[in-house]
């Protein structure tokens, strides 16, 4: 009698524990995407929204056997409002990752949730050394700016330029491009004079005159994503374009989103950075077809292939748990290699920052259209800021 208990209760158990694992197998994977939609960073959460849906598309919206529900939130680029949306989307919408992060200020709001929930986070734009140091559930997708302006500066010095004026945005991926490139650049020989600008609003030109005034080899300038054509246009109306002074940048100045309104002042402009819409591959040809197919024809930019990869990594990683989220998804993400787009990357596994190429570019027409194609390349550069 009583073994027929014990049998009747443990047949009950593993019924409940059956249905219950029914329960959650039918349940969809939700994904957060916290982006700028709206306001002045707009164009980088619109880029990475159509990238992180073409990725979704193109899986049939499943993974492990489960429905994948990407749920967007604009948080306008305000702190604060990332902040409370990335908790009402692990409270209330109990999602197993969130992704997105437009700017540095809102994936540094965001990190200390991420940890206190175990929640799998994957900043797919901000791109300051630090981001990943705030918790140990981050996993970068984008960039990190001392991968790309620390080599920028020792290129730059090895093409013979003696004395470079930098003009950056006042904030941490400006301060990091301002000391990794400065810092490069000096170790090879070069003189450096360090310029910063207010983030919001810049009037760029009593910095400008202060270049001229200077009259250095090159100006490097950085500033966020969509911020290039005003300071493109501010550097052509005081003349700077006829000075002999040369222009040159991260990537984010001639950004693809922007460099056809340019025109011609755009045309050689030498820039370092992890994707152009013209890296000539395969694998960013069908991109490029397929974003454009789905976007009523626009270009992808960084901003772009940074939520495309962020999506790819988020996919292969619940793969390998069988769309378990917490540390057994961030544990399956880290090491992760693959052929993106924008060439062969990988995440380290030390540090959960992305390990890419990065190309020498300059602004050409090509077809009837302004492009920055590459030319030299720097392969697999981990970030310096952990490695030095």
């Amino acid at each position: 009698m009583l073994r027929r208990t014990i049998l009747r209760g443990a047949l009950a158990a593993a019924t409940l524990a059956s249905a219950s694992f029914g329960a959650m197998a039918q349940e969809p994977i939700r994904i957060g995407l916290i982006l700028p939609l709206t306001g002045p960073f707009s164009t980088t959460g619109k880029q990475i929204s159509a990238a992180a849906n073409l990725y979704v598309a193109q899986q049939n919206a499943t993974v492990a056997g489960r429905k994948v529900e990407l749920l967007i939130r604009d948080d306008t680029g305000t702190a604060d409002v990332t902040r409370r949306i990335a908790q009402e989307l692990i409270v209330n919408n109990k999602v197993t990752a969130i992704a997105g992060f437009g700017l540095t200020p809102l994936a540094l709001a965001t990190a200390p949730l991420a940890t206190q929930a175990k929640t799998p986070m994957v900043v797919m734009a901000a791109a300051t050394g630090i981001i990943t140091e705030r918790s140990p559930f981050i996993i970068r997708s984008g960039q990190v700016v001392p991968q790309i302006a620390y080599p920028f500066g020792t290129w730059v010095a090895e093409q013979g330029m003696k004395k470079v004026v930098t003009i950056v945005s006042d904030y941490g991926p400006g301060h990091d491009v301002e000391t990794f490139f400065s810092d490069a650049f000096k170790k090879a020989g070069g003189n450096v004079e360090n310029i910063r600008v207010p983030l919001a609003n810049p009037d760029f030109s009593p910095f400008l005159q202060r270049v001229a005034d200077s009259k250095p080899d090159a100006l490097l300038v950085f500033v966020p994503s969509g911020v290039g054509s005003q300071f493109m246009k501010q550097f052509v109306e005081r003349g700077l374009d006829k000075s002999g002074i040369k222009l040159i940048g991260t990537g984010d100045v001639t950004d693809d989103d922007i460099l056809n309104p340019m025109g011609d002042a755009a045309l050689g402009v030498i820039t370092a950075h992890h994707y152009s819409a013209a890296h000539n591959s395969p694998t960013n040809k069908a991109f490029v077809e397929a974003f454009g197919k789905a976007n009523n024809g626009l270009r992808p930019n960084f901003m772009a292939v940074g939520g495309y990869d962020g999506m790819h990594v988020l996919f292969e990683g619940l793969k390998k748990t069988n769309g378990e989220g917490g540390e057994k998804l961030v544990d399956a993400m880290k090491g992760l290699a693959w052929e993106s787009p924008r060439g062969p990357i990988s995440i380290d596994p030390e540090t959960r920052e992305i390990v890419q190429n990065v190309y020498i570019r300059r602004v050409e027409r090509v077809g009837g259209e302004l492009y920055n194609v590459e030319f030299a390349t720097i392969p697999n550069v981990k970030d310096p800021s952990k490695t030095k």
